[in-house]
């Protein structure tokens, strides 16, 4: 299992980053991102913690643990400023919460966040047609989400990437242990937006392209 969403006690997770991995290498992961939820107020001393932890941890663990960001719950306008700032202070990828039908995240988010040039659009609600284009173009990831509620528009996504070559990740949003997932939970997820085994495949290979590009990036 690879999966880049998952949260600690430095946000709103359950556990510390160390018990996160541990548990996620016991279930089998090879790699995993924490994002945990940052705006102005907390990245600079957020961020840098995990690069620290997760640095120290993939040397001695067999698994790849990712420090990452998810900028979450921040005004349209100052989403590009904090995508940057976040890649200053070490994330190796940074993704925004996107417009859930769970939340009152502000309409405008997708559309900035996709501009900022993210990484990975997480969990983004009514992903309109040209914000699926967008994303392709931009070779930005959009998330099919494990999580409830979030997974509600998983459907929709789902078709609007398809149809466009928008490329897809699973990622589970875990917040505690039992969130994190095995291969069968992975695929529930896919066959529940709707993709076909040929597309439920590509998303898979997509996040081994996505670790092995991040991989690259450190040299």
């Amino acid at each position: 299992m690879i999966d880049f969403h998952a949260h600690t006690l430095l946000s709103d997770g359950e556990l510390i980053p160390s018990e996160l991995a541990r548990r996620a290498e016991e279930k089998g992961y090879r790699a995993l991102g924490i994002a945990d939820h940052v705006d102005g107020s907390n990245a600079d001393l957020v961020i840098p913690r995990l690069v620290s932890v997760c640095c120290d941890l993939r040397e001695v663990m067999d698994i790849d643990v990712i420090p990452g960001a998810e900028i979450t719950h921040v005004p349209p306008p100052l989403i590009a400023p904090l995508v940057a700032r976040c890649r200053k202070l070490g994330a190796e990828y940074v993704m925004v919460h996107g417009e859930t039908l769970a939340e009152p995240v502000k309409a405008g988010t997708n559309d900035a966040a996709l501009k900022a040039g993210i990484d990975i659009l997480a969990h983004p609600g009514f992903l309109l047609p040209r914000q699926a284009r967008e994303a392709a173009s931009r070779g930005i990831f959009l998330e099919l989400s494990a999580r409830q509620g979030h997974c509600l528009a998983n459907g929709l996504v789902a078709r609007q990437a398809v149809a466009v070559g928008a490329k897809l990740l699973v990622g589970s949003d875990a917040h505690s242990p039992r969130d994190l997932l095995c291969p069968e939970d992975h695929l529930r997820v896919t066959r529940g937006a709707g993709l076909s085994d040929e597309d439920a495949r590509k998303a898979r290979q997509n996040a081994e392209r996505f670790w092995a590009a991040i991989k690259k990036r450190r040299g």
